[in-house]
């Protein structure tokens, strides 16, 4: 008879129920997704929570394949040696769960501000929590009432865009730049987008300094002397992974990711594998991003369906795209990067880029369901592949980029794109 296999996957986000799909290509492997709550959290749709567009989230049926256990709890430790996770349970009792191998894709969450009164006054927005605790404060603040996002990122950029659009006065503090990621053409775009929708934007582009150095419950105060009145402030500035690698005596880096060879194992244990926002690989954590984990999720799949075959498993060899950022609900960017995500002087916006978006945030939840139902059937060599990892993002990080593809090429390309989005 054949040995059955038990795998335990840490994490219901991207990375985790695209490992736990895909796990069930083999018969003889028994699957448990260990998550704190019991349906799925669109993730990229929280600022629509906040907003009133969206509940950014998704019943497990739709996205979790039939084979997979779902167990709602939170895992407290990890006993490797044992090969175990301890699970906090509603009744504090700390239960056990048993695995032959481990994913450990436990996500990412906010960061702590360091900033005096920002956890006090400050309301983050990276997890389904965060954003449903802000979304009735925000309901019932005066429509006059100052709005700060302290934080110029993806998140920060939407979350004031579509608030804005909702008819809020708000004001987004950079800090620094306005989406540091973006190309100067796409930051340009979208300066652009929130100037008409009415966001006051401040950066340091000026000799001022934007950066926050104290928040109070009616004030933001900046490093300037300026102080700003802010009814609601809503902080985006940066994202923390979860703890739970570090307490259970496990090798992280300095953020406390989990480290991991280049084929998402963890260097301690090659039992344990690591996918998402909170893996490490070789020390050179990829972007924290929705494009990264899906396929990070089918990666670790495959590194722990290729030790279970004898096999050795692949090294991660990922590329990116761009970014994608909403600017309400009438406009959002595209913008295109290079393999080694550094951005690209192209990029979609307006009305095109909304679309765009859209339909890559209703592509991730196809993703999710079409691995549920066919497990193997999303296609890695779509988003792998070029040079060696490593070498490109020591490259991207000295600041070294490949040289541009043609302008006319672009110009083609994206004649092509906007026709398909219009029809």
């Amino acid at each position: 008879m054949t040995e059955n296999t038990d795998v335990v996957v840490i994490g219901g986000g991207y990375a985790g129920v695209m490992a736990a799909n895909r796990l069930t290509q083999r018969d003889d492997v028994t699957v448990t997704l260990i998550n704190p709550r019991p349906t799925f959290v669109h993730r990229v749709r929280l600022h629509q929570l906040v907003g009133g567009s969206d509940d950014a989230v998704i019943d497990y049926r739709d996205v979790l394949a039939d084979g997979v256990r779902l167990v709602v709890d939170t895992v407290t430790r990890i006993d490797a040696a044992a090969r175990r996770v301890t699970l906090a349970t509603a009744d504090g009792s700390g239960g056990t769960v048993g695995y032959d191998y481990l994913i450990y894709a436990v996500g990412s969450g906010s960061a702590d501000p360091r900033v005096p009164g920002a956890a006090e006054f400050a309301h983050p927005i990276a997890t389904l929590e965060e954003a449903r605790r802000l979304r009735p404060i925000v309901d019932a603040a005066p429509a006059t009432a100052a709005v700060t996002v302290v934080g110029a990122g993806p998140t920060g950029i939407e979350t004031a865009a579509e608030l804005a659009e909702a008819g809020r006065k708000v004001t987004l503090v950079c800090g620094e730049v306005l989406g540091p990621y973006l190309h100067p053409r796409g930051r340009r775009s979208v300066a652009g987008r929130l100037a008409a929708l009415g966001v006051t934007v401040l950066d340091g582009s000026d000799a001022a300094d934007a950066k926050v150095t104290a928040v109070t419950r009616d004030a933001v105060r900046l490093a300037d002397g300026r102080e700003l009145p802010s009814q609601v402030t809503i902080w985006t500035a940066g994202f923390g992974v979860p703890d739970l690698a570090a307490r259970s005596g496990l090798s992280t880096d300095a953020l406390g990711r989990l480290l991991t060879d280049e084929t998402l194992t963890s260097v301690d244990d090659e039992r344990i594998v690591a996918a998402g926002d909170s893996a490490a690989p070789s020390d050179l954590p990829l972007r924290m991003s929705c494009q990264a984990a899906i396929p990070l999720g089918a990666r670790a799949a495959d590194t722990v369906l290729s030790r279970i075959a004898g096999q050795r498993p692949s090294p991660l060899n990922q590329v990116f795209a761009g970014q994608c950022i909403s600017l309400g609900r009438r406009a959002g960017i595209l913008q295109f990067a290079h393999r080694n995500d550094v951005a690209l002087w192209f990029h979609i916006d307006g009305r095109p880029g909304a679309k765009v978006k859209e339909f890559i945030c209703e592509g991730i939840v196809k993703h999710l369901a079409a691995e549920a139902r066919k497990a193997g059937s999303y296609s890695l060599h779509r988003v792998s592949g070029g040079t060696k990892r490593q070498q490109q993002l020591l490259r991207a990080r000295r600041g070294e980029a490949p040289a541009a593809p043609a302008r006319a090429a672009w110009r083609r390309i994206e004649g092509r794109i906007e026709r398909r989005v219009e029809k």
